[in-house]
Formats: C-alpha cells, sequence, structure tokens
C-alpha cells in the first residue's frame, strides 16, 4: 500500500477507535492519524502473530479494516493510560 493509503486508513481507522471509545481526548486530527497508523501497524503484527494470518493485504481488503481498528483501540486505550494522567 501506498503512504497515502495508510495516511488515509489510519485517519479512518483512529477516528473509528475514537468514536468506539468516546471521552474527551487530548490531541487533534493529526494525534488521531498517527493512532490510526499505528493501530494498524500493531493490528497488522498482532494478526499474523496470534492468528497466524497476513491481516494487511489491501486498503479494500475488511481484514485490513478491522486489523486497524482493533489496534487503534488498544493504541488509544494505551494513549489515554499515559497521556491522560499527564493532564490531571
Amino acid at each position: 500500500m501506498s503512504i497515502i493509503a495508510w495516511i488515509l486508513i489510519g485517519l479512518l481507522a483512529g477516528a473509528i477507535a475514537k468514536a468506539l471509545m468516546p471521552g474527551r481526548d487530548p490531541g487533534g486530527c493529526v494525534i488521531t492519524m498517527l493512532i490510526g497508523i499505528v493501530g494498524g501497524l500493531l493490528g497488522g503484527w498482532l494478526g499474523k502473530v496470534i492468528f497466524h494470518v497476513h491481516s494487511i493485504q489491501g486498503f479494500f481488503h475488511l481484514s485490513t479494516w478491522i486489523a486497524a481498528i482493533v489496534g487503534s483501540v488498544i493504541v488509544l486505550a494505551l494513549y489515554r493510560l499515559l497521556i491522560g494522567n499527564r493532564n490531571r
């Protein structure tokens, strides 16, 4: 996949993760995109390690989106644990 596809998947997966886990988050669109990109990489890696499948196959594959969203939810939860405590 191209870098533009990774950015687009990251932006959308990060936004979906924030919609699934509502609450106040520090950061805006760039942080959401970074959470989504890192989440996509994490989700792809976890899919490969746990299920022994290559879960990042292409932009329009359902497995790519599921891996990116699940990974983004995990990264967002970690982000809230680490960064959320600093703002209090």
